[in-house]
């Protein structure tokens, strides 16, 4: 596999999901990333046991092992000036130091970018926050429920005004990774920016900037027009001015998106995929226009046709069709999708428990067609001996920090 990020190190200061999952892709590329966790608790995320109203097994946990794979653990306790010490030996050899500590937690324990800095004046420092490191609100904490998905307004934008009330997430550190995926690429950036120029920079990614990226062009609009736009109520059938732009229901419950976002080009073949031909020469739906002014008319006869026959039809059958289609499938659906698996989307790792493999979903960038080779997330303070000892520490050292409790 090829490893782009062979020969940098990335000392990692940081819980929960959104700045340990770019540590994660960091790692997927070949860097080699250094878990810093408290010696006795280590990351917070350990002791979850819940996660979306399933209980979590300790021993195979999803939130530790999707932002943690590839990664090395060394447990310190930099609130001790033992601990610190170690950290800046730790920093001096690193490219990138990498955390998500607010401001006053990054001075209390000594580890804000001028403490870091003095120890490797050339390190790339990274930061991840709820909402930014400047402005009044750059002490205030959060997480992507808060900052991704619900000040940022992607929640009320998904949903539906007549629900009368907010939809939930639904989906655990989803921000998280996305926003992990954002600081993964700033930091590669700046490694980039310092091998033409010399110069160490400061990098910056909160879960709410990451929100409004993605939600950009609405965002955009929104802010053009002073409209904010709202998902619509599910229905079975096409938008109002395109019927081949919606979800249509299945005769078993299943639903297929049709998403032909400009029809020129796909009206008669879609129309005899749906197995109604005789719509593409009806004046109504033969061309463009008319067929957006009666897009209600020709969203009915595809809700009929759709709805006579089950999903698994559909699936095989509309793989021939010219335009845009999707199955409506669930997360755990896609662990099957024969698309996903020949696109080496997941990946396998040893277990911590020793029991069967545990499957990763493999980072979103491929080189070179190469599948993802990684190792387990691991186990809290799991290399402090092997890490420091390569730092040249000895063990008579290592024993005197052990007793201390600066490490573990």
């Amino acid at each position: 596999m090829i490893k782009v990020m062979d020969g940098f190190r990335v000392l990692e200061v940081a819980q929960f999901t959104f700045v340990p999952a770019a540590g994660a892709i960091l790692a997927d590329w070949g860097a080699d990333v250094i878990k810093v966790e408290h010696p006795v608790r280590g990351d917070t995320q350990r002791g979850f046991i819940r996660m979306g109203g399933f209980e979590l097994d300790p021993d195979r946990h999803p939130l530790i092992e999707h932002p943690n794979r590839g990664k090395r653990s060394v447990g310190i306790d930099v609130s001790t000036p033992d601990g610190q010490q170690v950290l800046y030996e730790l920093a001096a050899t690193a490219d990138v130091f990498l955390t998500n500590y607010l401001p006053r937690a990054r001075q209390k324990n000594k580890f804000d970018v001028e403490h870091i800095r003095a120890a490797n004046p050339n390190i790339i420092y990274a930061r991840g926050s709820a909402y930014g490191d400047k402005g009044p609100e750059r002490d205030i904490g959060g997480f992507d429920g808060t900052a991704f998905w619900t000040r940022s307004g992607v929640g009320h934008a998904l949903s539906p005004e007549e629900l009368g009330a907010p939809l939930s997430q639904g989906i655990p550190a989803f921000g998280d990774s996305v926003g992990g995926m954002n600081i993964a690429g700033g930091i590669t950036a700046a490694l980039l920016h310092r091998e033409r120029t010399g110069e160490a920079i400061e990098v910056d990614v909160s879960l709410l900037s990451t929100a409004w990226w993605a939600a950009g062009a609405s965002v955009t609009q929104g802010m053009e027009t002073g409209e904010a736009m709202r998902a619509l109520m599910p229905q079975s059938g096409g938008s109002p001015a395109n019927p081949f732009l919606g979800n249509y229901t299945t005769s078993d419950g299943g639903t297929i998106n049709l998403c032909i976002v400009s029809p020129t080009g796909y009206i008669r073949d879609t129309f005899e995929h749906l197995g109604i031909p005789e719509a593409a020469d009806d004046p109504r739906f033969s061309d463009v226009l008319p067929l957006m002014e009666n897009a209600d008319a020709a969203s009915e006869l595809i809700v009929a046709a759709i709805g006579a026959k089950p999903f698994e039809y559909w699936r095989g059958h509309l793989k021939t069709m010219k335009g845009q289609w999707a199955p409506f499938q669930s997360l755990v659906d896609l662990g099957s999708d024969e698309q996903a698996i020949a696109n080496d989307m997941i990946v396998e790792v040893d277990a911590g428990d020793g029991g069967p493999a545990f499957k990763v979903v493999r980072g979103p960038v491929q080189f070179n067609h190469e599948p993802l080779e990684t190792t387990r997330a691991p186990q809290a303070s799991e290399h402090t001996e092997t890490v420091l000892m390569e730092l040249g520490i000895d063990w008579d050292r290592i024993e005197k920090l052990k007793e201390s409790g600066a490490i573990a």
